[in-house]
C-alpha cells in the first residue's frame, strides 16, 4: 500500500522503529518472539483498508528497533513503557489492542496498567498471565523451551549450531524461519530476543496481583499450537470484567497472522469496529 511508511519514534530509552498505515481509530498491533512488525503484514494493509490507522513497532531488541544490552532492560514493565511513551510520541490516546505470543503478554500488562489508553484488546495465541501460570503440566511441558533460554551463552550457541538447526526444529515454521535467523544473525540480536525470557520469567510464573482487564476482550487461539494450551486462553475469561469472547481457528499453527490471515482479518476488523462486544 502507498500508504505505509516507516519511522523511528523516540520513547525516551532509545527509538522504536514503528510501521505506520491508514487513517482513523488508532489500531495497535504488538509482536512476540522471534518475531518483529513483520509479523503483522497480512493485518497491516487489511486494517488499514477497512478504516484504521495502524500502528506497529518493532519492541525494542527486536527488528530495527534500539537493543539495550543489560536483560532487566527487557523486563515488562519497561516493554509496557515503550507501549505508552511510543502512543504519547504519536498523539493518540487510545487504542485497538492486539497481541500475539509475547505481544500477547505485553498488551495484556498494557491494558492492566493503562486501561484508559485501550478500547478493546484482541490476545492471538497467549491468555490471561494467571491463567497462563496457574494453567496443568500441559501447558508446563509446552514450555520447556521458556527453561532452556535460561541457559545465559548456551542457548545462544545451540540455537545457532548446525546452521540453526535446533531453532528451526523449535520454531517448526520453515516458511519464516529464514526471515528470522536473518534477523536474528545480527551482533547481540539473539541475545535480546531471548532476554524477553530471561527478565521475566519469575514474574510470568509467580505473579498472582493482577488488576482486573476491564475493556472487552477477544481471545484466538488455534488447534495447531504447539507451544500453548486451549485451556489457558479458555480460563482467561475468568480474568476479564468487561466482555468476553472466544474464537478457535482450526488448522493453523502457533503463528496465526501468518498461518491463518484472513481468519484473522475477519475477526479483528468487527472487533475493533466495536461489534458483537459481549458484556460479562
Amino acid at each position: 500500500m502507498d500508504t505505509v511508511r516507516r519511522e523511528a519514534v523516540s520513547v525516551g530509552e532509545g527509538e522504536l522503529r514503528v510501521t505506520l498505515a491508514g487513517e482513523g481509530p488508532p489500531v495497535l498491533l504488538v509482536h512476540g518472539f522471534p518475531d518483529d512488525g513483520e509479523v503483522w503484514r497480512h493485518q497491516i494493509p487489511a486494517l488499514a483498508a477497512a478504516g484504521f490507522r495502524v500502528i506497529v513497532p518493532d519492541l525494542r531488541g527486536c527488528g530495527d528497533s534500539f537493543a539495550p544490552d543489560r536483560t532487566e532492560d527487557y523486563r515488562l514493565t519497561r516493554l509496557v513503557a515503550d507501549l505508552e511513551a511510543l502512543l504519547d510520541a504519536l498523539g493518540v490516546d487510545t487504542v485497538r489492542l492486539a497481541g500475539h505470543d509475547w505481544g500477547a503478554v505485553i498488551a495484556w500488562r498494557f491494558a492492566m496498567a493503562c486501561p484508559q489508553r485501550v478500547c478493546c484488546y484482541a490476545a492471538l495465541s497467549v491468555g490471561h498471565p494467571l491463567a497462563y501460570a496457574t494453567d496443568g503440566a500441559m501447558q508446563k511441558l509446552k514450555g520447556w523451551y521458556a527453561l532452556f533460554f535460561q541457559w545465559r551463552g548456551g542457548a545462544e550457541r545451540l540455537l545457532r549450531a548446525g546452521h540453526w538447526r535446533l531453532f528451526r526444529r523449535l520454531t517448526g515454521h520453515p516458511g519464516e524461519a529464514a526471515r528470522w535467523i536473518s534477523r536474528l544473525e545480527r551482533p547481540g540480536r539473539l541475545r535480546a530476543a531471548l532476554n524477553y525470557y530471561r527478565a521475566n520469567l519469575v514474574e510470568v510464573l509467580f505473579r498472582r496481583d493482577y488488576p482486573a482487564v476491564t475493556m472487552p476482550v477477544l481471545g484466538l487461539w488455534s488447534s495447531g499450537d504447539r507451544f500453548l494450551t486451549e485451556r489457558q486462553m479458555l480460563r482467561s475469561a475468568d480474568f476479564v470484567s468487561g466482555g468476553w469472547r472466544y474464537r478457535r481457528i482450526e488448522g493453523a499453527g502457533h503463528w496465526l497472522p501468518l498461518d491463518a490471515p484472513a481468519a484473522v482479518n475477519d475477526l479483528l476488523i468487527p472487533f475493533f469496529r466495536g461489534e458483537n462486544h459481549v458484556p460479562s
